[in-house]
């Protein structure tokens, strides 16, 4: 490979918000970034047609780019210098100076790796924006509003649900002939295999090494099924790289009950640059507990089969469309080894490991120069929600019918709001308690009243600061099952918790005999065209007011 010019640059908070302020305007347009005396990178919002019909349902992961590139939600970069740690500086810059959820998503063409230039590209946050919930469904998302993008969503998958019966929606795969499989067109095997080629970063310096973070692991077992699932692979070298389940998870309950029946080895296809449902499917717990074939509710969500291929070293079936397949076989019965640490997704550094699951690589199967897909874990949002808290929530009202709404925030791990239709007293903690104990990631949970919307932390704080009495609305839970990642707990997995309730407090539970209306509240009863005529007349004033800002700042 041809080495070039090294080019660097610093990005300030002013110059990122130009950026972005160009994303939301009329036109594609390119900023110059000052560097630090050689010749500026530049970076600049691909041009995008006002015309937004769908590209749903995406067949691979170019095709959601390109939706989301002509929507101006992706910021181009030349080259991003990974030994310098430039593309996990640009993830916590694009929280600090835009927030979580609409930050666009970085593609960077090149990266710095080893003090080579190696050609990607390399995406970061392709899911971190609200509109991406609505477009990964193939909705229009609703303009210049979050929540109600994330409502629409929901609404979107839990009506998917309730008209199949209340299971997801299943569409079995099909299968391509290889010569139609975009992931056959490379196909490397033997001495030819080496992973190290490929633009895999370290993403935090302390990190151990370089890995495979947004890689599917496709597994098989005769007693258990079929399985994928989104796990850590730390690589060890040209033709090796680890296997990391956390215990309880799918791939790791296989290698398990393959292990106790005797069995030397479990093959694996690691499947890279999923569409966005397979992608979903992988990343979140939408499946658990459940035999379904996760390739077949993917293929529900997108209202179309997803398109397969056979593995070149073993039988799985693996998406056609994919960016890369990584094949290989995890040994059973020789000594595992040790494996990380890896900045993980409570945003602090996981531990490390003295044994973990290997594998060895027999085959890699790719397009030719693949994206690569790395995910900040802990600094920016991993996958859309809509789609799990959507079938959570119908899950959940199967347990306690009041409650109206559940959200738990990426931003907050272990938090988890929850709005009810209280009808009784001491209903809002018996409620809590119970999510708590059967949701490990919750934590801490909310439960307010139905008035109050679970997406605005704004609303949520205000419950806590003039709905919550502390000494007789709260419930604290010795010992539950938490997170294994939590650091906070010293017996991982299991975890301490709390139930906060910050509903009204009634009489019967300590309240006031009065408790006063809200202000909002009775403005909406008392002057109901209020809100309308506002909106009606100076709405568009706020939207342009807001711009202007952005592209002043």
């Amino acid at each position: 490979m041809t080495r070039q010019k090294d080019q660097t640059y610093k990005l300030d908070r002013r110059e990122l918000m130009a950026m972005v302020a160009t994303l939301t305007g009329a036109g594609a347009t390119s900023a110059a970034m000052a560097g630090n005396g050689s010749t500026a990178a530049s970076l600049s919002a691909a041009s995008h047609s006002r015309d937004y019909k769908s590209m749903f349902p995406h067949d691979s992961f170019r095709d959601y780019m390109a939706d989301l590139e002509r929507r101006g939600l992706v910021m181009r970069v030349k080259r991003m210098d990974q030994d310098q740690y430039e593309l996990t500086a640009a993830a916590y810059r694009l929280m600090d100076c835009i927030g979580m959820y609409e930050a666009p998503a970085i593609l960077a063409e090149e990266v710095k790796i080893d003090g080579k230039w190696v050609k990607g590209p390399v995406i970061i946050n392709h899911m971190g924006h609200w509109d991406t919930e609505a477009i990964s469904l193939g909705l229009e998302p609703v303009p210049h509003h979050g929540s109600q993008t994330y409502r629409k969503a929901m609404k979107h998958v839990m009506d998917l649900v309730e008209e199949n019966g209340g299971k997801v929606p299943e569409i079995p795969p099909v299968e391509v002939p290889r010569d139609q499989a975009p992931v056959k067109e490379l196909v490397f095997t033997g001495d030819d295999i080496n992973i190290l080629d490929f633009p895999f970063v370290i993403s935090n310096p302390a990190d151990s090494g370089r890995y495979v973070n947004t890689g599917s692991v496709f597994t098989e077992d005769v007693e258990l099924g079929k399985n994928f699932g989104t796990y850590r692979c730390e690589i060890k070298g040209p033709r090796k790289i680890g296997v990391n389940p956390e215990p309880g998870q799918g791939a790791w309950r296989m290698f398990m009950a393959k292990k106790e029946r005797g069995e030397k080895e479990a093959v694996c296809s690691i499947v890279l640059g999923q569409d966005p449902m397979v992608w979903v499917l992988s990343s979140s717990a939408i499946n658990k507990g459940g035999k379904a074939d996760e390739l077949a509710l993917a293929g529900g969500l997108r209202g179309k089969p997803v398109e397969v291929v056979k593995s070149e070293t073993n039988d799985m079936m693996v998406p056609a469309n994919a960016e890369m397949v990584i094949e290989g076989i995890v040994p059973l019965d020789e000594p595992m080894e040790p494996e990380g640490p890896f900045g993980e997704m409570y945003g602090y550094l996981g531990l490390k490991k003295s044994e973990n699951f290997f594998m060895n690589i027999t085959a890699i199967t790719c397009r030719p120069q693949p994206w690569i897909l790395n995910q900040f874990t802990g600094v920016t949002r991993g996958f859309v929600t809509a789609p799990l808290e959507g079938i959570s929530l119908l899950r959940l009202r199967k347990l306690a019918p009041q409650i109206v709404d559940f959200h738990s925030p990426v931003e907050a791990t272990g938090l988890a709001f929850v709005s009810i239709k209280k009808d009784k007293p001491g209903q809002a903690l018996k409620i809590g308690e119970r999510l708590a104990k059967i949701v490990p990631i919750s934590k801490i949970v909310i439960v307010v009243d139905d008035d109050l919307d679970v997406y605005d932390r704004t609303q949520m704080m205000f419950a806590m600061g003039s709905r919550w009495q502390p000494f007789t609305a709260s419930k604290i839970l010795e010992s539950a099952r938490g997170m294994p990642l939590d650091p906070s707990s010293p017996d991982r997995p299991m975890s301490s918790k709390i139930i906060i309730d910050a509903t009204r407090q009634w009489p019967e539970e300590g309240g006031p005999e009065i408790y006063p209306e809200l202000n909002r509240t009775l403005l909406k009863e008392l002057a109901p065209e209020a809100f309308p005529n506002f909106d009606k007349d100076w709405g568009d004033m706020l939207m342009k007011w807001e711009k202007l800002r952005a592209k002043r700042i």
